[in-house]
């Protein structure tokens, strides 16, 4: 059969419902994930889905093709990814796939793969193309046995271990209307926090703003409502629940990589001289820190899978990227993104503090550019990354880094090209420890771009 190539990004699949990621394909992919499972070894397989309106029947057309291998099938139902990826370890097998399109507007949706303990991004979701296309699967004499299972419950009591809360604070959580509002507001429920829900009911059509807190746009309503209640900060979590983005009680946003600081500081007092994994499009104030605090700075390529798998390699305590998602790798969570257990450790640190926005505001800060972006046609961004790293020249610099695209440091600033895993664009970021150094990086970063490329055009 032939499958649209689209929809096989390279953390996860991902496309149109009906259009590039039909019923057909997701039960072609649950065939192939079946039978990696069965080649594994894996004793069962858990399925879950998020709160979209396609995700019911996509679930089931997944069901069945897993189901057709003969392996048991584990059904948490409609629940936030990082519950899925927890239901892989309490059942021990290690083997899951979530149902969601996860920040992707609602008539998306997408499948999010481990098989035995390994999160399936890059060449093997290419493999799994190549299966399914080829019919490359088992067919059982009888199809497995599909159960229905609770996951929240063990979830939340594995997230309550170990939590210390110091005192009570007024919170607002903004769940955007995606699937982690339930298991969040019980979550909260069980521990000392004055919680304000806002958009904590699911519903697929995303009715109040799109859940993707790493746009400040999204943040609004949450904002106002912090003020308007005079609470001591607030967070929101995206539509499957495993990123995060939080607000002080004024409305600044205090986006992931200074977030990482304070979680890195609260580990490293407790794990000193581990690794702590960030991705390249960071704050050089995050390397800074972490090597205060006594850990080791370690980059990634970015993205949650490529993320997931440099915590991996270095048996780091801790990781995480500027797009939100969050790793706990300690000697009390798991090691999978997680926004709605990363929203309570943070409650946990900031329980401690007189005040916690200022905790938040008084965290290293530098001045940066929104993400900015290049259009080319596909394959194009590629192209001219590797023509860049090859041929670019920055004697002045003090650091040029090459794990994903080109990022260039400074002693009081950086510059990131790289091309995006997920769509055909060029990304930029800048960083300065002043506007004169933010410039002068810009400045110096675009003219050698130009030099390589002189037809590229650079957004002002």
């Amino acid at each position: 059969m032939q499958l649209d190539p689209s929809i096989f990004k390279a953390y996860d699949i991902r496309g149109i419902v009906d259009k590039t990621l039909t019923e057909e394909a997701v039960r072609a992919v649950g065939r192939v994930l079946g039978t990696l499972a069965v080649e594994a070894g894996a004793p069962s397989f858990c399925v879950a889905r998020d709160g979209r309106v396609s995700g019911e029947r996509l679930l089931n057309a997944l069901i069945d093709g897993i189901a057709s291998t003969g392996i048991k099938v584990l059904n948490a139902g409609a629940v936030p990814t990082p519950v899925l990826y927890y239901a892989t370890k309490h059942f021990g097998n290690g083997t899951g796939v979530a149902v969601t399109g996860s920040h992707n507007p609602p008539e998306w949706n997408g499948l999010k793969m481990m098989v035995a303990g390994v999160t399936l991004f890059a060449e093997k979701i290419q493999d799994l193309r190549r299966r399914a296309e080829a019919g490359d699967w088992i067919t059982a004499e009888k199809p497995g046995e599909v159960e229905v299972i609770d996951a929240v419950d063990p979830y939340i009591e594995k997230a309550l271990s170990g939590i210390r809360i110091e005192r009570r604070l007024k919170v607002v959580a903004d769940a955007g209307n995606g699937i982690g509002g339930p298991t969040m507001l019980a979550l909260f429920s069980r521990v000392d926090v004055d919680l304000i829900p806002l958009y904590c009911d699911p519903d697929g059509t995303f009715p109040n703003h799109h859940p993707d807190p790493s746009k400040p746009k999204n943040l609004s309503d949450l904002i106002a409502r912090v003020k308007e209640t005079g609470a001591d900060y607030g967070f929101a979590i995206d539509g499957d629940g495993d990123r995060l983005g939080v607000v002080t009680n004024t409305g600044d946003v205090i986006f992931p990589d200074r977030l990482m600081m304070l979680f890195a500081a609260d580990i490293l007092s407790r794990h000193p001289g581990e690794p702590i994994v960030y991705d390249v499009k960071c704050s050089r104030k995050l390397v800074d820190w972490v090597a205060q605090k006594g850990g080791i700075p370690t980059i990634s390529p970015t993205g949650h899978s490529l993320v997931k798998a440099k915590l991996r390699e270095t048996k780091a305590p801790f990781a995480g990227e500027m797009s939100g998602h969050l790793f706990f790798n300690d000697e009390r969570w798991t090691g999978f993104d997680d926004g709605i257990y990363a929203a309570l450790r943070l409650l946990e640190i900031l329980s401690r503090s007189e005040n916690p926005s200022e905790t938040l505001r008084s965290l290293p800060n530098a001045v940066n550019t929104p993400e900015l972006q290049i259009p080319m046609e596909e394959g194009a961004p590629k192209r001219f990354i590797e023509r860049f790293s090859a041929g670019c020249r920055f004697d002045d610099a003090e650091h040029v880094i090459t794990v994903d695209g080109v990022r260039v440091e400074w002693k009081d600033g950086f510059a990131l090209a790289r091309s995006s895993n997920t769509t055909p664009v060029v990304v930029l970021r800048f960083e300065g420890d002043t506007p004169e150094a933010l410039a002068r990086i810009e400045k110096r970063f675009t003219e050698e771009m130009k030099r390589i490329d002189p037809s590229i055009n650079i957004p002002a």
